[in-house]
C-alpha cells in the first residue's frame, strides 16, 4: 500500500512550486485582472462617447424645434426643395382622437407696412374687346379685381454728384478799377464721411449690414458690386468700415459700455476666434470674442462684444471693473474669481445638458429609471416651474420660487450626494458639474429678475458664431476689435427694434456732423434715441 506522499508526487495534476514562484504568479494574475478592468472601463467610456457622438449627429434633440431640424436638412439637400416641400398646404384633417390639425400659415400681402411703395398697373379692355358678343353694344366697367404680387428689385447703385456753386458781386466786379475788391463766396461744402474718399454713410452702412447681419463676406460683396460695373475692391471696403468704426462708432460703443455697467443684471459668454497676425501667437492659435449683455428686465437692451487674445479671468474682471450686480454665466471658472460685488449666477441649461448627454450615452432600453434620467427629470421640473411663473409679478415670482423650486433643489442636492459614478463617465461629469456649480446654480433664487439659464447670452453670441463660419478668421487684432464694435452696435440696434441699415446710416450722418469730443453727444446717438424712421417695418 502506497503512502499519501507517494500519491501527491505521482499525480500528474499536482505540481509543486516554491512560494516565491507562487507569489509571482499571483501578482501577475492580479496585474492582468487590473489591466482587464482598466481596459473594460476605457471601452465603456469610449462606447458612451460613441453613443453621444452618434446621437449628436443623427439623433433628434429635445432642445431643438422642428424648424431648426429643417435648417439642418437644408445643409444636406437643396434648401429650396426642403422648404418648398415642408410648406405645401395640406387640407385640414383630424387625428384619431378627433382633434383638428390646423393648416400651415399662408402668407399674404393684405397688410403692407408704411413706407413700402405700391405700384398700380391697370388692365382694361380696349377697341373690339369692348364689343358685347351678345348684342354688339359697347360694354361698361362694373367692377374690378385686385391681385397683389411682390416684386424684389436688387440694391441700386447711385453715383451722387454734389455741385457747389461759386458766387461773386457783379457791382464790385464792375468797379474794380476804383480799388474795390470783388468778394467771392462758395456754397458750403458738406464734410466727407472719410476725407478724400467717395464713400457715403449709406454705402458703408450697406456694406456693414451685408457682412455682419447677412453674413456676406467682403469678397462676395466685391463680386456683386463688380457685376454692376462698379470697381470697388474688398480692401477699400475694409478700410472704409474700419475707419468709420475707429472715428465714429467707438465713442458710441464706449457710451454703451458705461450704460451696461449701470444695470443690475447681466449675462456673459465667450467663443473662439482665430486671428492670423496676433503678436506673439501662431496663426493656428485661438483668440476669444467675449459677450456681455443686459437681461430681460429692461426695455433698453445692450449687447456688447469684446475681442481679447485669450480666455484669462483678467479679461472679464477688467471689462466689468466697477460693476455691482448679478452676472449669468456658464460653468467657466474664470468668472468665479470676479470681485465680491459681482454675484455669479449659474446656468441650469448647461446642467441639464450634462444629464441629457448621460441619458444618451446609455445603451438602448437602459435609460428608464437610471440615475441619468432621474437627474434630467429634476432639471426639467425646475424649467417647468419657471415656465409657470413667467406671467407672475416680481414679488410673486420670488415667493413662488422659494415655495416650489427650493424644495426641488434641496431634494436634488441630497439625491446627487447619495449617488456615485465613474468620474470620466458622462454621468460622473454631470455629477461633478452639479456639485462644483451648486452655489452658483442656486443663486437665481436671490432675485426675481434672475433667470434659470444663460440662454439669453448664448442666443446673442450665435450671430457671431454663424458669421464666423463665413469669414473664418480675422486678419489682425485691429480688425477683430473693429468687428466687435460693429457687431455690438448692430446687435444692440436689432434688440431695440431698429433696422440696422437705417440706424447705421443715421448714426454715421450724425456723427459726421457732431462734435464727438462733447461728452454729452455719444449718449444722444444710442439706439433708443434714434428717430422713428430707423425702426423696423
Amino acid at each position: 500500500m502506497k503512502s499519501t506522499n507517494d500519491f501527491q508526487t505521482s499525480n500528474p495534476e499536482m505540481v509543486t512550486i516554491s512560494r516565491a514562484e507562487y507569489e509571482e504568479k499571483n501578482a501577475r494574475l492580479a496585474s492582468q485582472d487590473e489591466r482587464i478592468s482598466r481596459l473594460e472601463s476605457q471601452i465603456e467610456l469610449l462606447t458612451e462617447a460613441l453613443r453621444i457622438a452618434r446621437h449628436k449627429r443623427f439623433g433628434a434633440s429635445s432642445e431643438k424645434t422642428d424648424e431648426s431640424f429643417m435648417e439642418q436638412l437644408s445643409f444636406l439637400f437643396n434648401e429650396a426643395e426642403v422648404f418648398s416641400t415642408a410648406e405645401k398646404e395640406e387640407p385640414e384633417a383630424t387625428d384619431g382622437a378627433g382633434h383638428k390639425r390646423h393648416k400651415k400659415h399662408t402668407y399674404t400681402l393684405d397688410t403692407i407696412p408704411e413706407g413700402i411703395p405700391t405700384k398700380q398697373v391697370e388692365h382694361r379692355l380696349e377697341g373690339e374687346d369692348l364689343v358685347c358678343p351678345q348684342c354688339g353694344d359697347t360694354m361698361t366697367e362694373i367692377g374690378k379685381e385686385v391681385v397683389k404680387t411682390l416684386e424684389i428689385i436688387p440694391a441700386q447703385y447711385i453715383v451722387r454728384e454734389d455741385i457747389y456753386y461759386t458766387y461773386a458781386c457783379k457791382s464790385c466786379s464792375e468797379n474794380a478799377d476804383e480799388g474795390c475788391e470783388t468778394p467771392v463766396v462758395k456754397a458750403p461744402r458738406e464734410k466727407n464721411i472719410i476725407p478724400g474718399s467717395f464713400a457715403t454713410p449709406e454705402a458703408i452702412a450697406h456694406i456693414m449690414t451685408q457682412k455682419f447681419v447677412m453674413g456676406s463676406p467682403l469678397y462676395r460683396q466685391e463680386q456683386e458690386i463688380n457685376r454692376q460695373g462698379i470697381q470697388l475692391s474688398r480692401q477699400t471696403m475694409s478700410n472704409w468700415i474700419l475707419k468709420v468704426t475707429e472715428d465714429y462708432l467707438t465713442p458710441v460703443y464706449k457710451q454703451l459700455h458705461k450704460e451696461l455697467l449701470k444695470r443690475d443684471v447681466l449675462h456673459g459668454d465667450e467663443t473662439t476666434l482665430q486671428v492670423l497676425h496676433e503678436p506673439g501667437k501662431a496663426p493656428q492659435s485661438e483668440s476669444y470674442m467675449w459677450l456681455y449683455r443686459t437681461s430681460g428686465d429692461t426695455d433698453k437692451p445692450i449687447v456688447l462684444y469684446e475681442y481679447q487674445p485669450g480666455r484669462g479671468a483678467k479679461h472679464p474682471k477688467e471689462f466689468l471693473a466697477g460693476y455691482k450686480g448679478y452676472l449669468h454665466t456658464d460653468g467657466y471658472q474664470g468668472y468665479h474669481s470676479l470681485p465680491e460685488d459681482i454675484t455669479v449666477v449659474g446656468c441650469w441649461a448647461h446642467a441639464r445638458r450634462k444629464f441629457d448627454e448621460a441619458v444618451k450615452s446609455l445603451p438602448k432600453g437602459k435609460a428608464k429609471g437610471s440615475s441619468a434620467s432621474q437627474g434630467l427629470a429634476y432639471c426639467n421640473l425646475l424649467f417647468e416651474i419657471e415656465q409657470g411663473l413667467a406671467e407672475k409679478t416680481a414679488k410673486e415670482r420670488y415667493n413662488e420660487r422659494l415655495k416650489q423650486a427650493k424644495p426641488v433643489l434641496d431634494a436634488m442636492f441630497a439625491w446627487a450626494n447619495s449617488k456615485t459614478a465613474a468620474p470620466k463617465s458622462a454621468l460622473g461629469k454631470a455629477f461633478t458639474y452639479l456639485n462644483e456649480q451648486w452655489p452658483y446654480l442656486t443663486n437665481y433664487l436671490k432675485d426675481s429678475r434672475l433667470e434659470l439659464s444663460n440662454n439669453r447670452a448664448e442666443r446673442s453670441i450665435k450671430p457671431f458664431v454663424i458669421d464666423r463660419k463665413n469669414f473664418m478668421f480675422a486678419n489682425t487684432p485691429k480688425g477683430a476689435k473693429g468687428s466687435a464694435i460693429m457687431f455690438s452696435l448692430i446687435q444692440t440696434a436689432i434688440e431695440n427694434g431698429l433696422d440696422p441699415y437705417q440706424y447705421l446710416t443715421w448714426l454715421l450722418k450724425n456723427t459726421n456732423k457732431a462734435d464727438l469730443k462733447n461728452p454729452d453727444m455719444p449718449e444722444k446717438l444710442l439706439p433708443w434715441n434714434a428717430p422713428a424712421g430707423c425702426r423696423t417695418k
